[in-house]
């Protein structure tokens, strides 16, 4: 057998490094999200039920890390009967309704430009050929020819969605509003490619993470915030995705399935999750025995003590570093002023209990201290009036803003 020359050994490594090359994944790291639940039934009253009939649902996302093709990832976890998308487009948003012109482009599933999901089901789309920059706002648009109802939701959305007129308007430039949104609807994710290192961190909580109390359509939820400060830092690139549901609990269902019960679909199976904040359990401490007016929060069975919350935190870490996962474990805020019994002294006792514990233990990786931040240093049981959206529960844009400043970036290095 002869040898092959200087040249041709050269040229067959070469061609050996572009076919390794070829042959190396994307990868992929989720960018957005929005984690699915129920519809919100309040008290004796049945939850209200949003139908499409020859509509066109157009939803505005605030990305965080960009990329060079884009997926979606869409729901149909608490349908009760197939929903089927007859077409869906994904553009550069524009003002309002709009997206600019020239940015649409069709989404397809396995080659198909339409599918059916059954109930309990996600659909994830074939990627498309777009580039989004770091913090780009999209528009994702879902055309239902025949009856479809959207009963998995996002009730925080606190980004405008719009239903259309009549009519197939999923590439339209405008569109001819008939409703506008504030709820999420089978939407539950945005991923990008991104260069091999980057990675993702999940907020992962319930309505303060979720950004209840802060402006609607301005991107002011404290993860928001993390992220304008980490898209400017040096290190590793991270994207950062809300995984907040405003009402949930870490031991209990409440808005959505507990945390316990979700954190594999709205953590670990995010692609490319390599840190996640944890700001769980309020509720749990807040909801057993409150009432307001009609509507009863949890029966007071439910009460938990701090030992009961550390057992799930603790349960969370396990589950994180099996996948290795980056845990931060963050202080529960004060909330003595709600009213309705959702604050009593007894409740504030495990409060307190339950954040020396995330200080001291050293269980987590590492700790946010969000109470230090939020309280009042002249009452340290209240919220800092400056930061509070006058429920003495969640902060508003001032309080969130600072929540955003308060994580040590070292811890995510």
């Amino acid at each position: 057998m002869s040898r092959l020359s200087g040249g041709a050994a050269l040229a067959a490594l070469a061609l050996a490094a572009c076919a390794a090359s070829a042959a190396e994944p994307e990868h992929w790291i989720a960018s957005w999200a929005a984690s699915p639940h129920r519809p919100l039934a309040l008290g004796p009253r049945p939850a209200p039920v949003t139908v499409l009939k020859d509509q066109t649902l157009r939803q505005r996302i605030h990305l965080s890390r960009g990329g060079q093709r884009v997926r979606i990832r869409f729901s149909n976890e608490f349908g009760s009967a197939p929903l089927t998308l007859d077409a869906a487009s994904i553009a550069l948003a524009g003002e309002g309704s709009a997206i600019l012109a020239g940015s649409a482009h069709a989404l397809s599933f396995g080659g198909a430009t339409s599918i059916r999901i059954p109930p309990g089901a996600p659909a994830v789309s074939d990627p498309v050929e777009l580039a989004v920059a770091d913090s780009q706002e999209i528009a994702v648009s879902v055309y239902v020819a025949q009856s479809g109802t959207l009963d998995t939701v996002h009730e925080t959305g606190l980004e405008s969605g719009f239903i259309s007129q009549p009519g197939n308007f999923v590439t339209a430039p405008d569109l001819p509003t008939a409703q506008k949104l504030q709820a999420r609807f089978v939407l539950s994710e945005v991923d990008v490619t991104a260069a091999p290192r980057a990675g993702v961190l999940v907020a992962f909580g319930d309505s303060i993470t979720d950004g209840a109390g802060s402006s609607l359509d301005a991107n002011h939820r404290w993860p928001d915030f993390l992220w304008e400060r980490l898209r400017g830092s040096r290190g590793r690139p991270l994207a950062v995705v809300d995984e907040g549901i405003s009402g949930n609990r870490l031991l209990n269902d409440g808005m959505g399935a507990s945390s316990l019960a979700r954190f594999d679909r709205d953590v670990l199976a995010l692609p490319g999750v390599t840190h996640v904040i944890v700001l769980i359990g309020i509720n749990d401490i807040g909801w057993p025995g409150a009432k307001f007016g009609e509507l009863v929060l949890g029966d007071p069975s439910e009460r938990v003590t701090a030992a009961d919350l550390i057992a799930g935190y603790r349960q969370l870490i396990a589950r994180a570093h099996a996948r290795g996962i980056k845990v931060l474990g963050s202080t529960l805020l004060p909330f003595e002023g709600t009213g309705g019994g959702y604050y009593t002294p007894e409740k504030e006792a495990v409060r307190e209990a339950a954040n020396h514990w995330i200080r001291t233990s050293g269980a987590f990786d590492g700790v946010v201290d969000f109470d230090a931040v939020a309280r009042d240093p002249e009452h340290p049981g209240q919220i800092r009036a400056s930061f509070d959206s006058r429920d003495h529960l969640h902060p508003g844009d001032a309080g969130y803003r600072a929540m955003g400043a308060a994580v040590d970036l070292a811890l995510l290095r």
